[in-house]
Formats: C-alpha cells, sequence, structure tokens
C-alpha cells in the first residue's frame, strides 16, 4: 500500500508502484514512472519524463527530469532513466535528454550526493558514486563502478571509463581509461585504483597487467599510439587489457589527464 501524504502533489496520470512513500510539499508530474519500494521526500520535484526503477530514495529538494539547460533543445518529451536501488541526495538536478524520446541515464545502486548536477544525456553507469557537487555536464559516459569525489567537473562529451576513481576538485577535460586514480588541476594520472579494485576482487596477477599497461601509456615517454603497441606486445592477455585498448581504440587520448611531452613522440 502506498502512503502518499495529503500535502502532496501527485498527478493522476502519474504511475506509481507499490509500497511508495510521498512525504509532503512533493511534486510529481504526470508523464512519471516510479517503481515499487520507492521514497520520495518533502520538497523533491518529480518532472515529466521520469522513469524510477524500484527500491529508489529520492531526497529533500532534488529535481528529476529537469528541463534541460541548452539551447538546441526545442520543447521536445524526453526522458531521465534511474535503476534500481539508486540514492538521489538533496539538491541533485538531473535533465532528461535534449533529443526526442531519448534520456539521460542513471544505472543501478549509484548513489549521487547532494547538489550533484548531472547534464542532459549523460549515462552513468552501475554501482558509481558520485560525491557531494560533482558536476557532470552534457553527453558525458561514466562507466560502471567509479567514483567522482566531491566538487569534480566533467565537462561536456568525455567518457570515463569503468573503475576509475577521480579526486575531489578534479576538472575532467578528455577521456579517462578504466582502471585508474586521476588526481589534481591540470589532471594526470595517478595510478591505477587498486584499492578499490582488490575490493571488487580483482586478482593480483591482474592488477599487475592493468599497471603494466599504464606504465606504457603515461610513463614511456611516448605517444598513445605506440604505448598501445608496447601494450599488446608485452602485457599478458587479459579481458582487462582487452578493454584499456579497445578504450584507446575507441578515444582520442590527447587528454588533459596525459602530460603533454607523453603526448609526442
Amino acid at each position: 500500500m502506498n502512503k502518499i501524504s495529503k500535502l502532496a502533489y501527485v498527478d493522476e496520470n502519474a504511475k506509481l508502484g507499490d509500497n511508495v512513500i510521498v512525504e509532503p510539499f512533493a511534486y510529481i508530474e504526470g508523464d512519471v514512472v516510479i517503481g515499487n519500494d520507492c521514497h520520495i521526500r518533502p520538497n523533491a520535484s518529480i518532472r515529466s519524463g521520469a522513469r524510477i526503477g524500484n527500491n529508489c530514495q529520492i531526497f529533500e529538494g532534488a529535481v528529476i527530469a529537469a528541463t534541460p539547460q541548452d539551447f538546441r533543445w526545442k520543447g521536445d518529451d524526453s526522458m531521465v532513466i534511474i535503476g534500481d536501488n539508486t540514492i538521489i541526495r538533496e539538491h541533485v538536478i538531473i535533465n532528461r535528454s535534449i533529443h526526442k524520446d531519448e534520456a539521460t541515464r542513471i544505472g543501478n545502486n549509484t548513489f549521487v550526493m547532494a547538489q550533484t548536477h548531472i547534464g542532459h544525456d549523460s549515462v552513468i553507469g552501475d554501482y558509481c558514486v558520485l560525491g557531494n557537487a560533482v558536476k557532470i555536464a552534457g553527453d558525458v559516459k561514466i562507466g560502471n563502478y567509479t567514483i567522482l569525489s566531491s566538487n569534480s567537473l566533467v565537462h561536456e562529451r568525455c567518457d570515463v571509463g569503468a573503475w576509475c576513481l577521480i579526486k575531489g576538485g578534479c576538472r575532467v577535460n578528455g577521456h579517462v581509461p578504466p582502471y585508474v586514480i586521476m588526481a589534481h588541476n591540470p589532471i594526470e594520472y595517478k595510478g591505477i585504483n587498486s584499492f578499490v579494485l582488490r575490493k571488487g576482487n580483482f586478482s593480483e596477477s591482474t592488477l599487475d597487467n592493468i599497471a603494466s599497461a599504464y606504465r606504457h601509456l603515461y610513463h614511456s615517454n611516448t605517444s598513445a599510439y605506440n604505448a598501445r603497441r608496447r601494450i599488446l606486445a608485452d602485457v599478458e592477455e587479459c579481458k582487462e587489457k582487452d578493454q584499456i585498448l579497445a578504450f584507446i581504440d575507441g578515444h582520442d587520448l590527447k587528454l588533459a589527464a596525459l602530460p603533454k611531452d607523453l603526448n609526442e613522440d
């Protein structure tokens, strides 16, 4: 049975699952779908286009499916899709897509801390943690199990790979490959994310392979092209090696995260 405060506004066309709690002064528009066992706290706004999974918590002052802050948006209907078991803390703003029938997406089991902003058409993976006041521009991709520490900023169209750690206050203005730690401004490579990878049951031999790959990319004083050749030749075969190579192949790795002298032969 749902528990909806008489002081909340819930449009009659909104679709709520079972055992949903809606606290006073929450605002839920018509084109909204909320799954089972969700908790919508006071003054949260769930706008048209929101699709929220099961067992999610939306805290005070959050705005889900806010209209895009982009001049290219012409008023088309679009969505924000949030997976199961995700927590959205106070005053988070998530903008919906600028494209008709497309979506900004937040994965399952992700934790978005207070005052974070997620721009249009961004895709946040599963089991991510976004710290307080993280700012993510439009068309950004964040891989699974990645942590963005408080006050980090990700520029538009940047891809951040899986299992990364972005230290607090960093400005991410280029693509970040998987399994790494990035820190400082300008942002730079600080090693592999070994502590979290061990928590994820990665073996020591796998960690050695990942570290070896990134030594070629970040410590060999060569280009990304030549680093790729060295990774192919020197690193043992494993799926993590394949994923690193696929990321290099799919992105321009003239990164802010890659020191300028390492972008040249």
